[in-house]
């Protein structure tokens, strides 16, 4: 398993290449201290997972997302200070699989961190399937509804696939983060939120006011039944 970390602070690099050696000793950790380094390194090197500051010295992290989504769909996790949730939005609009504010659990991130590594590795045993109005392409990290074709990052295809599995019954958050991540984790909840906002931009006619997937207060979400 090879990790690419984008990051210009030497002591995070220290600290995840610790992280790295005692909880997942079989990664090879790769370092690019700067934003156009990190582009050249993940389309060099072909990381199996890629981590990536949003605040590099060269060029926004936002940036840099959006260049290694120009030739890659490798995982990658965006590990920032930054929480506020314009932030998170615009990660997940630029491809992010998954975002961490610093600073992190150490045994967390290994734990998220095999959780993308397995749920990239995983070849869906049919790559095309028919969910009510959704005919899911996993090949493609497509979907198509009502005719038109709709790409998807990895993690909102995880998302719509399980409401679509389950119309018609509310999900929970907790049963969402697990679908996703294996298992449920702080900050989980905001992080679903932004993705079913993405979706509903993708899917709905009307984001704001939205017929396909609706919302159960203070509970989770659900796929309106036809």
């Amino acid at each position: 398993m090879k990790i690419l970390l984008i990051e210009d602070d030497s002591v995070i690099f220290d600290n995840i290449a610790l992280t790295l050696r005692v909880g997942w000793p079989e990664t090879e950790l790769l370092w690019a201290g700067m934003g156009e380094e990190g582009i050249s390194m993940a389309q060099e090197k072909s990381p199996d997972i890629v981590i990536l500051d949003l605040g590099l010295p060269d060029v926004s992290g936002f940036e840099v997302l959006k260049a290694i989504r120009l030739f890659s769909k490798v995982p990658v996790v965006v590990m920032t200070v930054r929480d506020e949730e314009m932030a998170v939005v615009q990660a997940f609009e630029c491809g992010a699989d998954e975002y961490i504010n610093k600073p992190f659990r150490q045994m967390e991130l290994i734990a998220r961190l095999k959780s993308i590594a397995n749920r990239a590795s995983a070849s869906p045993v049919i790559a095309k399937v028919k969910c009510g109005s959704f005919d899911f392409n996993f090949a493609e990290q497509s979907v198509n509804y009502k005719g038109k074709i709709i790409s998807l990052s990895r993690t909102e295809m995880l998302v719509l696939n399980h409401l679509a599995l389950n119309e018609g019954n509310v999900l929970t958050y907790s049963s969402i983060a697990e679908s996703i991540w294996q298992n449920d984790y702080p900050g989980s909840k905001n992080a679903i939120r932004v993705l079913i906002r993405q979706l509903r931009k993708k899917i709905e006619n009307n984001p704001d006011n939205p017929r396909v997937i609706l919302t159960e207060p203070k509970t989770g979400y659900y796929l309106a039944k036809y």
